[in-house]
């Protein structure tokens, strides 16, 4: 019997004004924060604009990415082009490492040979400021993120909150040195930052492997989904190889669904309908796969597959024979 398809979901908005908003950000902060380490001489400034560039060429990346997850299903990707998103998260990952690299041994350099700091209260105040934007568009984009369900927008942000909490321990750090005349703790601070780099980045390449590895959805979102199936009447449909996987915005539900046999296909469709209508209400971005059954038949209950626990009882025979057609 043929799976029913429904229409796909939706064009998803075009997100990509909130990577040149990120873009912009990021070239504003390399001017502010590497005018901050001229001044100074701070190696952790110079590390804070080190993970600025990082911030640019990652938002350049999410450019790139965002437009390629927008376009549609084609003729050699039948689900779509979204989970280009993931490669975005990937590279911004990597490239954290990168600079994190290049903080690490700037820091160790300078704590071997240390050197005096000047215009410290300017190049502070102009570091806070560039903290400021990126705390302002950090927010911005983890809320379009998470609002867009956009895995490169959330990464984005995250990784611009990494950097707003690291700029206020670099601050810390240089105003340390400034009132104690200690100068191997600004190469100290450097140096944790370096670290703190690192374990964003790694958490960004996990969560984009993650997703690549077609995973399913949340425990609170399959706990949604099941309250919907469980509202189908289980003497007349149930449910079984309930599976999900997401695939950057887009949630994917597969099932088979089990109806009397004497009813017409077009009873079985009309039902059918329904539940592919209530789930896509429930879960944006969704695309649902169904395929119907007779629930009589026990045929129908040797390919149940591993997934979502099995509903209604669908994974054994029904002991009362099945409401009329």
């Amino acid at each position: 019997m043929d799976a029913q398809q429904p229409p796909p979901p939706a064009a998803r908005p075009d997100l990509r004004r909130f990577a040149w908003l990120s873009i912009a950000a990021a070239i504003l902060t390399i001017g502010l924060k590497s005018g901050a380490y001229l001044l100074t001489g701070s190696v952790g400034l110079l590390s804070d604009a080190a993970e600025s560039v990082v911030n640019l060429v990652a938002a350049i990346v999410a450019l790139i990415a965002l437009g390629v997850a927008a376009q549609p299903f084609d003729e050699k990707h039948h689900f779509g082009h979204s989970k280009a998103e993931y490669f975005s998260a990937a590279i911004e990952g990597i490239m954290i490492f990168v600079a994190a690299g290049f903080i690490l041994w700037t820091s160790v350099e300078r704590f071997l040979h240390p050197a005096p700091l000047e215009n410290v209260g300017i190049g502070l105040g102009i570091s806070v400021v560039a903290s400021a934007v990126n705390g302002a568009v950090a927010v911005v984009l983890g809320r379009a993120g998470r609002a867009h369900r956009s895995i490169t927008l959330v990464a984005d942000g995250k990784h611009l909150m990494t950097d707003v909490w690291t700029s206020a321990g670099v601050v810390v750090g240089v105003l340390l040195v400034a009132l104690t005349g200690w100068l191997q703790l600004d190469p100290i601070i450097a140096f944790l930052v370096g670290l703190n780099i690192i374990w964003t980045g790694w958490h960004l390449i996990a969560q984009s492997v993650d997703g690549l590895m077609d995973r399913a959805l949340s425990t609170e979102e399959h706990a949604r989904l099941q309250l919907i199936l469980d509202d189908f009447d289980p003497r007349q449909v149930r449910f079984h190889s309930v599976q999900t996987r997401v695939a950057g915005h887009a949630r994917l539900i597969s099932m088979h669904v089990l109806l009397p046999g004497d009813w017409t296909i077009q009873k079985g469709h009309d039902l059918i309908e329904d539940v592919e209508s209530r789930l896509v209400t429930e879960f944006d971005h969704a695309q649902v796969f169904t395929h119907m059954e007779p629930i009589e038949d026990p045929r129908s209950y040797e390919d149940n597959q591993p997934g979502l626990a099995a509903r209604n009882g669908a994974d054994r025979l029904p002991t009362t024979e099945a409401g009329a057609g």
